[in-house]
Order: structure tokens, then C-alpha cells, then sequence
């Protein structure tokens, strides 16, 4: 047990122990898919999560000046992922495969540290050891930050930790530096995380309200309120010089109060107006309002034309079962009622861990939010839960041994069910060599201004392996998701053409406005009819846009299985925000198979002799059943048995990978179906480049 504090050696020594198994932890991945080549691109594990990507192509053009005619390139200076990664690129020996791979295991382990320091601020830097080997592997802070995934998440708990550190360190020893060390951390956070700004903007306006209620005597309470205040208030200035700007207007504020006294009435008013100017230009409501809209938004917009919204088929933007919700947090749901009492003793046994609020509740948040929220409380509920560990174990006895033991045996009963989902936790890559080796020929081939359409989920690795644009990423899948959706399930290779290349050029041509926005004027007073414009788009006398660049059609396997939920946002009249027709796509596989009947693994059987499809009590008819299989030129060759019904269903058997789909006709006409699937297209309006079993990449030749 702590009851004076410990050195600082030790001190650093416990950080180092607790840092080095958050790191080594993380390795569990790395070592279950080092010897799998299929997870290889350049001599490196290539990472898991799409995002990384974004942040990844920002690097290349700073390193490799590649992207230099994609908008959406982050800029260096924009997000301090890209800006630390260069920087590491440059001064040590790794390839830039190394570092995207390691770095988020290298940061997010940093967590740590404020985790420790925090609990020493109460002589309890042995009990906060604990917590940290906890709160570093908790089952949502792994998730987000295991090797490989690579995104501003790996900063998402750990720098919040660190300004709540420095929060309640002021608090503790009431002095005015460790309010600026706050303010220099507030200030740098968008940097690393701009994600989290309201999570910061509460803790700040809680640290106000605390200082006022408990110190509202103490002068040193309104200049350390001054200092965060002015440290939330955004400058209107170019990045990087905004961040440098605010840094040296905090260091020479805080100069400033040091050697003046200001009256309280005149504290007042500057603290009033720092309020303002922090509410007003910080957008704070409006920030934390938009977030609310988006993570809890359905159905289609309803301004103007009928958009479908995206958010409801994110995963992480939907609510979650309380079970989930207290796994992603503790690790199980005990763990989480632990946590939830540890943290009432904390703050009824140390008043400042009342600035932890915001942290707790944007966790709780989750329930309606989604997943990504619960990554904000994990540290807090790991201390919580530790410290009621450690109350516990302190009132049952007050030997060394025997403290070190229970709480060893209790940290471990927590740690248990985390490293289980770890090592359970078997991620792939994003793509594979195969799907890389893909783009790396489109590379080859195409100019940096040219253009890829595919839909949003494969932008960003687009833009990394292949150095070409699209008009849909990870970050941009507004209305131009009709768009695409539109292309890929069309039964018109004319209006396929025609609109791939309307697109592209609409989209440079306005200087990356919304296309269909512009295309469709929505919203404005002069808004057209789009079924109207692509009927028109479908005709041979469609005079489409002058030529500037090339425009390649990415259609991957591995879009097989959403290509129901890619459907879904082109099969919409934007007029109505109602859907055109009744899909049916259902990729399945054979858990039965006679001369007579197939039961599919969806449920659904086939009646070969009959020609029907039987989908629980309803029997729909069978147009044809298509065979195809792949061949060596690159090509499909196919065998099909009519049914002679006139309309019908469509069995598709994808005899190279040993899978079927179940369609209705048009779908089976679909661009998407008929390009890739079974490599038929109009050689007059498209080239085939490139050919795998694992994606087919088609020039616009329009």
C-alpha cells in the first residue's frame, strides 16, 4: 500500500511496466498474422482499419508528392497524425508501411501515463498502476487502437486524460502553471483530435463551475479559469500558425496574471467575456447539437430532392445492447457496475474527479450514439473500478503483501475477459496483397488526375494504392452516393458511361461541389427532375462533357456481400425519397444439394426441376439458372438453363468461388452483376485493365 507517495524513479518505473504491456498486448495481432502473406504489401503487415488510409495518402503527398490533384488529400498541418507521421518518417530509418502500422499501439499506449499520474495526485500511484494496465487493453480503447489501426483515435482517450491530468493537478496544488499546462494541452488537442472537441469544451466549462463553487475566494481559481477559457476560444488563423499563435498567447497571459492582481469584479467580466468569445466562435452548442443530429439521424433528407442518409448503415452510429455497451467500456457487465460504484467513491472520497463527468457521460452516450463513444470512458472506468478494488483491499488489511496480491488476483479477474476478446479479436487487413496487387496495376496505368468511381468504403485505399481521385470517400458520402449506387445498378451501359464521365466532370468543373447537388440544382428554385436527366443520359445522342481525364470503374468481390445496401441508395425516385422497385440480391451458399432441390445457408431452397424459389412460405418463379465460372484470359464463361417463365428470379452460381446469388431479373442486368460477376460489357463504352478474381477495373472510354 501508498500512503506517502512513492519516488520518482519509481515512479517512471511503474509507467514503464504498464506501457510495455499495453505495447506488448497489442502485439498479439501482429504475431497471429505475421507468417499470412496475404496480409503483405511492400515488405509490411498493411493495416485494418479504412480511415488509416486518408491519414496515410496526406503522408505520401508530403513525403512522395503524390495526390497533387486530389482535394481531399488531408493537409499535413490539418491533423497531427499526418504531421507526426512525416515527421517520423524523415528522422528514422522505417518505411511509411512500418509506421502507419505501429504507430497507433505507440501513442495509444501513452494513456498510461496521465492514468498514473492522476492517482498519484492522491498517493495512490500504485493503485493507478493498475488501473492503467487495465484501462490500456479495455475491450472499445484496444479495438480503436491496436497495431494496424491506424486513425486519430489513438490520441481520442489519451489526450483527454492528459488535460484532465493537468485539470485536477491545478486544482490539487493550486497553482497557476499547472492551469497553463492544461490550457497549452487544451489548446493543442484539435491538433491531434479534433473529433473530441466537445468532450473539452464540457471539461472546461466544468473546471469553471468547480473553481467558482469550491474556490470562488481564491484569486488563483479565476486567472487559472482565464487561461482555459482563452485556450478553448479558436483563433482565426491559418494551421499551423493558430496553434503556435495560441501557445504564445497562453504562455504570455499566463506571464501577464502572474504579476498583476485583478479585482473580482474585472475577473468577472474577463471570464465572462472569454465565455462569449469561446461559446460564439467554438460553435459549442452547435458542435455538440450537429454531433447529436448525425449519430442519431434516419431515413432521407427532406430538404429539396430525397437523399438517403448513410448514418443508419454505419454500424458504430447505431445503438447498442447494454451488454455491448458494458463489455466495450469494462470488459463485462460486472465489471462495468464496479466501474459505476468505484466512480461514486472516488469523487465522494476525492472531490476533482468531478471533471471526469464528461468523459463518463459521452460513454454513456454510447447507448444511443453508438460504439465509437465508448472508447472516451475506458480509462476513468478502469481507475474507478481499480479504486474500489483498492478500498476494499485497504480496509481488510494494511500489509504490503498481501494489497499487492489481492489486487493483483482483482486487476487480473478484469484483465481477463479483455485479453480473451484480444486474442479472439482477429481483424484482416483492409485488403488483401491480391486486391492491392489490383490497384497497383490501375497505378500503372492511370495519371494522378484521373478518377476511380466505387463506392465510399474502398475510397481511401484507392487514393493510397493507386494514386487516383474519387468522388465518394470515407469522409464524403453525402448525395453523391446516388451517384455511384446509380452507376453500379443500372441495366444501361450507355447511362453507366454517360454519367461516370458527367460526374467527374461536374464534380472538377464546379471545383469539388456536391454533384448531384449541382447536377439536380437541389434545393434551388430551378431544381430539376432527375429521373428526367438520366433517362435523357440513357440516349446515344447524349452529349456528355469534353474529356479532361480518364475515369475507371472499380468493381470488387468484395462488394458482393453490401451490394444490397449500395442498392439502396440509387434505388430511389429523389423526388418522393420512395423507392423505385423491390430489390432482391442475397449472396448465399449451398448447405444442400441434391439433383433436385438446393438449400441455401439464408434459407431459402431451390427447386432445379421446377424452376422456383421457395422464401419461406412464399414461391417465386425462376427465369434462369447461370453458371459461370472464371478463365484464364480474364474472362467468364457461363452456361445458362431457361426456365421459359417470362419474368422470374435469377440463380446465379459463381462456380470459382463455390457461392450463389439470388437475384431478381433487373438486378441481374445491373452493371455490377454483369461487369464483374459474369464480365460482360459493351466494349464500345468500356476497356477492361485490369482482371482478377478478386476485382474487375473498367475505362470509361467516353
Amino acid at each position: 500500500m501508498e500512503k506517502k507517495g512513492i519516488g520518482n524513479r519509481e515512479l517512471v518505473l511503474l509507467i514503464l511496466i504498464a506501457y510495455v504491456f499495453s505495447f506488448v498486448v497489442r502485439m498479439i495481432w501482429v504475431y497471429q498474422f505475421h507468417d499470412n502473406p496475404n496480409f503483405y504489401w511492400n515488405g509490411q503487415l498493411m493495416i485494418n482499419t479504412n480511415d488509416g488510409y486518408f491519414f496515410a495518402s496526406g503522408a505520401q503527398r508530403e513525403l512522395f508528392g503524390m495526390h497533387l490533384d486530389n482535394p481531399r488529400i488531408p493537409d499535413m498541418w490539418s491533423f497531427g497524425t499526418v504531421a507526426l507521421t512525416v515527421l517520423l518518417a524523415k528522422i528514422t530509418p522505417f518505411s511509411l508501411e512500418t509506421i502507419i502500422l505501429y504507430m497507433p499501439a505507440i501513442i495509444s499506449s501513452l494513456v498510461v501515463i496521465p492514468i498514473i499520474l492522476i492517482a498519484r495526485l492522491f498517493n495512490g500511484a500504485v493503485w493507478g498502476f493498475f488501473a492503467a494496465l487495465l484501462g490500456a487493453v479495455t475491450w472499445s480503447y484496444y479495438n480503436r487502437t491496436m497495431v494496424g489501426y491506424y486513425d486519430t483515435d489513438m490520441f481520442s482517450a489519451m489526450a483527454p486524460m492528459f488535460i484532465l491530468y493537468f485539470l485536477m493537478k491545478s486544482i490539487i496544488d493550486f497553482n497557476l502553471r499547472s492551469a497553463l499546462y492544461a490550457a497549452l494541452a487544451i489548446a493543442i488537442y484539435p491538433f491531434l483530435y479534433d473529433g473530441g472537441a466537445s468532450i473539452v469544451n464540457a471539461m472546461g466549462i466544468l473546471y469553471a463551475l468547480y473553481l467558482l463553487f469550491y474556490h470562488r475566494n481564491e484569486q488563483t481559481a479565476y486567472y487559472s479559469i482565464m487561461l482555459v477559457f482563452l485556450a478553448l476560444v479558436p483563433f482565426p488563423l491559418s494551421d499551423p500558425y493558430s496553434y503556435l499563435m495560441k501557445i504564445v498567447v497562453l504562455v504570455a497571459a499566463y506571464k501577464v496574471l502572474e504579476k498583476v492582481t485583478i479585482p473580482r469584479i474585472q475577473s468577472f467580466v474577463v471570464i465572462g467575456v472569454l465565455f462569449l468569445l469561446f461559446m460564439y466562435f467554438g460553435n459549442v452548442f452547435g458542435l455538440i447539437f450537429s454531433k447529436i443530429a448525425y449519430y442519431t439521424s434516419t431515413g432521407t433528407s427532406h430538404t429539396g430532392l430525397h437523399f438517403y442518409s448513410v448514418t443508419q448503415t454505419i454500424r458504430e452510429a447505431g445503438k447498442i445492447p447494454f451488454a455491448t455497451f458494458a463489455n466495450r467500456i469494462s470488459g463485462s457487465s460486472i465489471g462495468l457496475i464496479l466501474a459505476l460504484a468505484g466512480y461514486a467513491v472516488l469523487v465522494w472520497k476525492y472531490r476533482p474527479f468531478i471533471l471526469a463527468l464528461p468523459l463518463v457521460g459521452i460513454g454513456m452516450f454510447a447507448l444511443w450514439g453508438g460504439l465509437r463513444f465508448t472508447v472516451y470512458a475506458v480509462p476513468v472506468a478502469a481507475m474507478s473500478a481499480v479504486y474500489l478494488f483498492h478500498t476494499v483491499v485497504t480496509l481488510i488489511s494494511d500489509k504490503k503483501s498481501i494489497y499487492a496480491l489481492t489486487m493483483t488476483v482483482m486487476t487480473a479477474s478484469m484483465l481477463y475477459p479483455n485479453i480473451t476478446h484480444i486474442i479472439g479479436y482477429k481483424v484482416p487487413t483492409v485488403m488483401s496483397a491480391s486486391e492491392v496487387s489490383d490497384l497497383d496495376k490501375l497505378n500503372k496505368i492511370a495519371d494522378t488526375k484521373d478518377y476511380t468511381i466505387t463506392w465510399w468504403d474502398y475510397g481511401y485505399p484507392i487514393w493510397f494504392y493507386s494514386d487516383t481521385n474519387t468522388i465518394i470517400d470515407g469522409g464524403k458520402h453525402d448525395n453523391d452516393n446516388f451517384i455511384v449506387s446509380t452507376i453500379m445498378q443500372t441495366t444501361s451501359p450507355i447511362l453507366a458511361a454517360n454519367l461516370s464521365r458527367v460526374a467527374v466532370e461536374t464534380y472538377v468543373g464546379s471545383h469539388y461541389a456536391t454533384i448531384a447537388d449541382t447536377l439536380f440544382h437541389n434545393g434551388q428554385k430551378n431544381q430539376l427532375d432527375p429521373n428526367m436527366l438520366l433517362s435523357k443520359m440513357e440516349s446515344d445522342t447524349f452529349q456528355a462533357p469534353a474529356k479532361t481525364r480518364d475515369v475507371y470503374l472499380y468493381m470488387p468481390y468484395r462488394m458482393l456481400n453490401i451490394f444490397p445496401t449500395v442498392m439502396v441508395f440509387g434505388n430511389l425516385d429523389l423526388t418522393t425519397g420512395q423507392a423505385k422497385r423491390k430489390t432482391a440480391f442475397y449472396p448465399t451458399r449451398a448447405v444442400r444439394n441434391n439433383d433436385k432441390m438446393v438449400e441455401f445457408s439464408n434459407g431459402i431452397v431451390f427447386d432445379i426441376q421446377k424452376g422456383t424459389l421457395h422464401l419461406g412460405k412464399e414461391k417465386v418463379p425462376v427465369k434462369a439458372f447461370v453458371v459461370t465460372q472464371l478463365i484464364k484470359e480474364g474472362g467468364n464463361e457461363s452456361q445458362q438453363q431457361a426456365y421459359g417463365n417470362l419474368h422470374g428470379w435469377i440463380v446465379l452460381y459463381l462456380k470459382s468461388y463455390r457461392q450463389f446469388v439470388v437475384m431478381d431479373e433487373q438486378t441481374y442486368h445491373s452493371m455490377y452483376v454483369q461487369m464483374f460477376l459474369l464480365g460482360n460489357y459493351d466494349k464500345n463504352l468500356f476497356e477492361l485493365v485490369v482482371s482478377s478474381p478478386y476485382s474487375r477495373i473498367y475505362r470509361v472510354k467516353k
